[in-house]
């Protein structure tokens, strides 16, 4: 079923359609960030800990916590403003809403697991050798970590046709769904 809703103004959409393609580009730079993490930054500390935990330590120690604070937090200020900037679209506003949803569920999981498992990680004393019960949990959060960086992917990509909607309506003032 096809509705068609006459959208507020060319304004209002094309203001809609700069927040949702500024939200989009900022998850996909995050998203950037945490698949060069995951591809570079991760096998290293998790290839035989506690040894390879040595990267947590020394004069010049990996810490991303800022990093992906400030940058989780950017892009989340960007998601509102882009939810707030289509609220009066509910075609747009609905799907927004449910990517939303998709996104803090991830992030709790993030909150609840990762980020406590990576901190008390990195709190450990670099060793020699292997230890195989703590190789165990870092090859744990690193095949989570996979799976985790897919949804955040996923919901970056499902972004896309939204853009497009409504940049489609600011150009003929109505909006499809």
């Amino acid at each position: 079923m096809t509705t068609t809703l006459t959208a507020p103004s060319p304004a209002y959409l094309r203001r809609a359609t700069g927040w949702l393609a500024g939200t989009t580009l900022a998850y996909f730079l995050m998203n950037g960030a945490q698949i060069f993490e995951t591809a570079t930054v991760v096998p290293s500390w998790t290839a035989a800990p506690p040894e390879s935990l040595a990267i947590f330590h020394g004069e010049h120690p990996l810490d991303f916590k800022a990093f992906w604070i400030v940058t989780h937090t950017l892009h989340e200020l960007t998601f509102l403003a882009a939810i707030a900037a289509t609220w009066r679209l509910s075609a747009i506003r609905g799907r927004l809403l449910a990517l939303l949803a998709m996104h803090v569920a991830v992030r709790v999981w993030t909150l609840a697991y990762f980020a406590p498992t990576i901190i008390e990680l990195q709190q450990l004393p670099a060793g020699t050798g292997l230890d195989p019960a703590l190789a165990e949990r870092a090859q744990l959060w690193q095949d989570l970590n996979y799976l985790r960086v897919a949804i955040f992917v996923a919901v970056s990509f499902a972004l896309l046709p939204l853009v497009a909607k409504v940049a489609r309506a600011a150009a003929r003032n109505t909006v499809t769904t």
